[in-house]
């Protein structure tokens, strides 16, 4: 067992997706982007493939190509490419591409000519988010150019997509407006005689709360490990967090009162109290915003941060107890044991618990369990 390391149950990813196909009644694109929001992209992968997401999402090239090389077959999307890639890898691994442009179908053409295999090849509409995509006065030629590559046998159209910008908002009206821009630039497609097959706008937020927005298919990227893309407002479906993180305990001491703590001394002891000593730091990923504003969990009880976060370690207070140096610390997890939350960890950082795993690494390692095979074993041993 590492000093410090990220514990990933595959099982919860599994089990994730399940409910979420359950709930949400259409196929379901599990998004792995960003080493699978910091699970690690493969494993995550496979996981959600063997829960049932029927297709895998991701933003790079060499993320859908990593995933290609470690066996995965099956659908799979990728929706940045940028000017400087070569496409021809993922034409030729059958992997989905998005095109924003013009410009991105004519290249995607070139490809279809020099290889001899046809693009699948998904159109993204900026429905409202002024990020990727074509805008509403873009789209009618984006659609014409698509429709004319498909009839020359350049490229298959097989899907068109947007993004929400405030989902996790369900009163926004932005909400409305872009799902209204979405249903006309599907008319607009079908017009120019586009049948994609999927279409495809909500994410894990839209896919729980806004069931219109459903449509073919949703993209479920921080549903998928357990956490609530929508805190407070959510159905509670039974979504596990996949992820805990945990270290061991550095160092003890004792402390008088008006010891002062960590870098520029934010924290003052307003009595004789102990201190552990955490062996990660912002190098981890530990933002360093939630000095004195986080807890971690030690010898079964809630700890809070003191002080600053440093590069390298942390200092909590122990309030009088002592544990020994090895002892474990738990800085998040599902919060079955006591232990924060990747959402308490982004309540204190004031973030959101998208970045709260997506961070997290550095120096820690990553390790693997399946809860469910282990009950399994258990329950054989019994």
């Amino acid at each position: 067992m590492s000093r410090a390391e990220i514990v990933v149950d595959v099982a919860a990813i599994r089990h994730n997706v399940g409910l979420l196909r359950r709930h949400v009644g259409v196929p379901v694109m599990a998004v792995v982007k960003a080493d699978g929001y910091g699970h690690g992209l493969v494993e995550a992968a496979r996981a959600a493939r063997e829960g049932g997401a029927e297709w895998l999402g991701v933003a790079s090239l060499d993320e859908a190509l990593a995933l290609r090389e470690a066996g995965d077959t099956g659908r799979l999307l990728c929706w940045l490419l940028v000017p400087a890639e070569d496409p021809t890898p993922a034409v030729r691994h059958g992997i989905d591409v998005t095109a924003y442009t013009l410009a991105d179908l004519d290249r995607l053409a070139d490809v279809a000519r020099a290889i001899d295999v046809r693009p699948r090849v998904q159109l993204k509409i900026d429905t409202g988010l002024s990020r990727g995509g074509a805008t509403p006065a873009q789209w009618p030629a984006l659609v014409e150019r698509a429709r004319g590559l498909e009839l020359a046998g350049l490229a298959r159209i097989s899907g068109i997509w947007s993004h929400f910008s405030s989902s996790e908002e369900p009163d926004d009206p932005a909400n409305e407006a872009q799902e209204k821009v979405f249903r006309e630039a599907l008319d607009l497609a079908a017009e120019a005689g586009l049948r994609p097959e999927v279409r495809h706008l909500a994410n894990s937020a839209a896919a729980l709360l806004r069931p219109s927005s459903r449509f073919d298919l949703v993209r479920c990227g921080l549903a998928t490990y357990g956490l609530d893309p929508a805190p407070g407002l959510s159905p509670d479906l039974g979504l596990v967090p996949a992820m805990t993180v945990r270290a061991d305990l550095a160092l003890v001491k004792d402390v008088e009162a008006g010891a002062q703590v960590s870098y520029n001394h934010t924290w003052t002891a307003d009595r004789p109290t102990t201190l552990g000593l955490v062996p990660v730091g912002y190098a981890e990923g530990i933002l360093r915003h939630a000095g004195n504003r986080a807890e971690v969990l030690v010898g079964g009880e809630r700890r809070p941060v003191r002080g600053r976060i440093c590069m390298d370690q942390f200092v909590v207070d122990l309030g009088g107890d002592h544990p020994a140096p090895g002892d474990e610390v738990l800085l998040w997890g599902p919060g079955t044991h006591g232990e924060p939350t990747a959402d308490d960890w982004a309540v204190a950082s004031e973030t959101i618990s998208y970045e709260i795993v997506t961070r997290i690494g550095g120096r820690m390692t990553r390790r693997y369990v399946d809860s469910d095979r282990s009950r399994a074993d258990h329950e054989d041993r019994r």
